[in-house]
C-alpha cells in the first residue's frame, strides 16, 4: 500500500503567506517553525512519513499538528496554555514586596536605615500579612529588575551621605621598599 499524502485544508493567501514566512523564519521559536514546516511540507504533496523522517519526528506529531492546523489554521500553531501550579503569590502581594522594598524604613517608622532580605521578610509577614521567605523576597526583586548594591541601602543612597566626611582621612599606604641593585 502506498503513503497517502496528507490533505491541508484550502487555505487563503494570508494564512499561506503566514505559514510561508514561519517555515523559513530564523528568528520565530524553534517549535513554532518547525510545525510551519510540517503544514508547508504537507501542502507541496509530501507524505507523514517523509515529513516525519526529514523533520526527525514521529509521524503521530506530523498529523497531530497537521490536524490542528486545519481547525485553527496558523494560530493552532502555537502552544496551548498548559496547566500547571498556580501562582503562589498575587499580583497584590508581589507588588507590595516590591513597594516595600523600595520606600525607605524611616517613612514605615522603623528604626533602621536599610533593608536586608530577613528585615524585608519580617516587616511583610508582621505588618503585611505576606507570608513570605527571604529567597522568594530576592527572586521577586531581581524578576523586577532590582538588585543588591552593596555600598548602598536596597535602590537608594547612601545610609548616611556625610559618612567619609565623618570617617577623617584614609590611612596612607604604606610605603614602597626599594630595592638595592648591585
Amino acid at each position: 500500500m502506498a503513503a497517502r499524502a496528507l490533505r491541508v485544508r484550502d487555505v487563503t493567501g494570508e494564512e499561506e503567506e503566514a505559514v510561508r514566512r514561519l517555515a523559513h523564519s530564523r528568528t520565530e521559536p524553534a517549535r513554532l517553525v518547525e510545525r510551519a514546516r510540517m503544514v508547508w511540507s504537507a501542502r507541496r504533496g509530501r507524505t507523514a512519513s517523509a515529513i516525519a523522517q526529514e523533520l526527525g519526528i514521529g509521524t503521530g506529531t506530523v498529523r497531530l499538528w497537521l490536524r490542528r492546523f486545519n481547525a485553527e489554521g496558523p494560530a493552532g500553531l502555537a502552544d496551548r496554555p498548559r496547566s500547571g501550579r498556580p501562582a503562589t503569590y498575587t499580583p497584590e502581594q508581589v507588588s507590595e514586596v516590591i513597594a516595600t522594598a523600595l520606600t525607605k524604613p524611616e517613612a514605615l517608622g522603623l528604626p533602621f536605615g536599610s533593608w536586608t532580605l530577613d528585615r524585608l521578610r519580617a516587616y511583610l509577614t508582621e505588618v503585611k500579612g505576606v507570608p513570605i521567605k527571604r529567597s522568594r523576597i530576592d527572586e521577586i526583586l531581581v524578576t523586577e529588575g532590582l538588585r543588591w548594591r552593596t555600598q548602598e541601602t536596597w535602590f537608594g543612597e547612601r545610609v548616611d551621605p556625610a559618612f567619609a566626611e565623618k570617617r577623617g582621612p584614609s590611612s596612607p599606604s604604606p610605603r614602597r621598599h626599594l630595592q638595592v641593585v648591585r
